[in-house]
């Protein structure tokens, strides 16, 4: 063989392994809490984020400390949330704990972060003055809202803020015909796919889902949300997945959902300049 046609087959068996890259994956729904730090150090979980073909990352956590450290070793990677949760134990209790406020406005007076969340709250809840603060707060620093609520709750904390940004988390567990009842409603509200298995079976997108998907390309995100330690041993195997039922759609829908639409999100995130 001449070094030419050598050098000419190089460059295109390059080309092909360039080609079939793996789609880059925006994860909307990651936790680092105490229970995944202390077994999993920031450079590990980093490099397992890495590993997973991970263009960015929205991290939170209970407590927040393990945000802030996730987001130190990787801040190209990792967008901070802020959780209102000091512990696991206050999943349930927050919105009737007016402590939860000093909490967040001592993190927001200390830290940088793109969105408040994920809280969970339902129905009525959300009208309680600790919810109430909590989107004024995000509205006074032009956050997000990570919300895992039911569609009753998103209403109603569209009521008190309707300029409010909000990424549902889980799609809120609702049908996708529902799903797309609110997205029609709400321009400023974004799904996560967060632990939503139903959305494909065997890489084929489900009917309804793929409705969604078409009719709203621009408002889905996909999500590992790694709720207790053993999940982050998921994270590449979920990714892998999100690429499989997410070349079930067209191409230009397919990136969108996959890392164009939380890059568009958070384009105006840049990470603190070390001194």
């Amino acid at each position: 063989m001449s070094r030419l046609l050598a050098l000419l087959l190089g460059v295109a068996l390059s080309g092909g392994l360039r080609a079939q890259a793996p789609q880059p994956i925006f994860d909307a729904h990651l936790h680092y809490s105490h229970d995944a730090w202390e077994n999993l150090p920031p450079d590990k979980a980093v490099a397992l984020l890495r590993q997973a073909g991970l263009k960015r990352a929205l991290v939170s956590s209970s407590s927040d400390d393990g945000t802030q450290m996730l987001y130190e070793a990787a801040p190209d990677l990792v967008l901070p949330s802020l959780r209102p949760y000091r512990r696991r134990g206050e999943i349930g209790s927050w919105v009737r704990d007016d402590s939860i406020v000093a909490h967040l406005e001592d993190r927001l007076a200390r830290y940088r972060y793109v969105a408040i969340g994920e809280y969970h709250v339902y129905g009525a809840d959300a009208d309680l003055p600790v919810v109430r603060r909590v989107v004024q707060l995000a509205k006074e620093h032009g956050l997000f809202l990570h919300s895992h609520s039911d569609a009753d709750a998103i209403e109603r904390q569209f009521r008190q803020d309707p300029q409010a940004r909000i990424l549902w988390a889980h799609s809120g567990f609702e049908r996708p015909e529902e799903v797309r009842a609110m997205l029609r409603k709400h321009p400023n509200l974004w799904c996560d796919l967060a632990f939503r298995s139903d959305q494909a079976r065997g890489g084929a997108v489900d009917p309804a889902w793929r409705e969604a998907f078409l009719e709203f390309p621009d408002r889905f995100l996909v999500g590992t949300d790694t709720f207790t330690p053993e999940r982050w041993h998921y994270v590449t195997e979920h990714a892998r997945w999100s690429r499989e039922w997410l070349a079930d759609l067209p191409p230009s829908v397919a990136e969108q959902i996959a890392w164009k639409n939380g890059e568009r999100l958070f384009a105006g995130w840049r990470p603190a300049q070390k001194p």
